[in-house]
């Protein structure tokens, strides 16, 4: 048995990103922290590049571009981070040479990625990586900045489109059997799908999560909205529609709080899943907190009208901290 926790995006750039000289690694995840590394592996969006290099992507208008320095790799390592989706509209935000050193630092300190690399088939490739006793394998892919699609001789991230009106699966079934053959005990697949600030996935997008879990994935991890969505059972899989975020410096919105959001921890074995729980966080400005239990109510709230949309159904944790699914929801819930 092991615990995996999911989280959104990890965005160390920018404003975050100055705050590292003034903290230590742990300050940034506060009292969620040790909650974190009491999981045997964290799985993020890393929604940065993390590199000395200063020039910003140029072939195609940004308004925003995100590069942490360098030391914000022991951010993500203090978080227990053993996982990262690079499969996101900011990961070139500084042209090549930043994806290179975002993923050589990654490399250097052990920790597993996906989503981006030298060619297509490179950014295609799934992760390998460990969690206590169980071997997992990690897809990603992205509907955002097609201009940073990887391409048969040049880098770039791992581009889908889930909305076109045939779209190519990713993975395929040949894919995530092949990593079963080769061990994995569950096959992830991370996505950064849709537009910011938005509290449902589209028909096309969950489309897409479907047939997903009908080739073989175990638990597709989404992100991109700012803001969590519901959860989703299928075919005793687990679609976490969006974790939104966990790091960040930006605006507030007072209505749909991107300031709220969990922290995903699924309990499994070998071969299945057996339990859900979210625990319930808030993001200040470069940090997060757990929620007070006055905090977590509207939140709490939020997600079960989210995820009953979809046919799920949580109860409250044993200590009224968070919210739980276990086992037997697998076989009642969704279709």
């Amino acid at each position: 048995m092991c615990r995996i926790a999911f989280v959104g995006d990890v965005m160390l750039g920018r404003l975050v990103s100055r705050e590292l000289q003034r903290h230590t690694p742990e300050y940034f995840w506060s009292d969620v922290g040790p909650l974190l590394r009491s999981c045997d592996a964290v799985v993020a969006n890393l929604e940065c590049a993390i590199t000395h290099h200063a020039r910003q992507w140029a072939k195609t208008y940004k308004t925003f571009h995100f590069r942490a320095e360098p030391t914000a790799i022991d951010v993500l390592k203090a978080g227990n981070i053993r996982a990262v989706s690079l499969a996101n509209n900011h990961v070139l935000d500084f042209e090549v040479e930043g994806l290179v050193e975002t993923i050589r630092l990654l490399e250097s300190a052990g920790i597993a990625h996906a989503g981006a690399g030298a060619d297509k088939a490179a950014a295609r490739r799934p992760a390998f990586f460990q969690a206590g006793p169980l071997k997992l394998a990690l897809f990603a892919c992205v509907d955002h900045e097609e201009p940073f699609a990887a391409g048969p001789a040049h880098p770039g991230t791992a581009y889908v489109d889930p909305g076109a009106s045939r779209p190519a699966p990713f993975p395929g079934a040949d894919a995530i059997a092949q990593m079963k053959s080769q061990g994995a005990d569950l096959v992830l697949l991370s996505t950064h799908f849709g537009p910011n600030m938005v509290l449902h996935p589209s028909q096309a997008i969950r489309d897409f999560r479907h047939m997903a879990v009908e080739a073989g994935i175990d638990i597709v991890h989404g992100h991109s909205a700012h803001v969590f969505q519901g959860v989703e059972l299928r075919n005793r899989s687990l679609i976490l529609h969006d974790t939104g975020d966990i790091l960040d410096d930006y605006l507030i919105d007072p209505r749909l709080h991107n300031d709220w959001s969990f922290v995903f921890i699924v309990e499994a074995g070998a071969k299945d899943i057996t339990k859900l729980r979210l625990v319930p966080v808030v993001l200040e400005f470069a940090h997060v907190r757990l929620a007070s239990e006055h905090e977590a109510q509207p939140m709490f709230a939020r997600m079960i009208e989210l995820s009953s949309a979809f046919g799920t159904h949580f109860s409250p944790g044993s200590t009224g901290r968070s919210l739980e699914m276990t086992v037997t929801d697998f076989s009642t819930g969704g279709t």
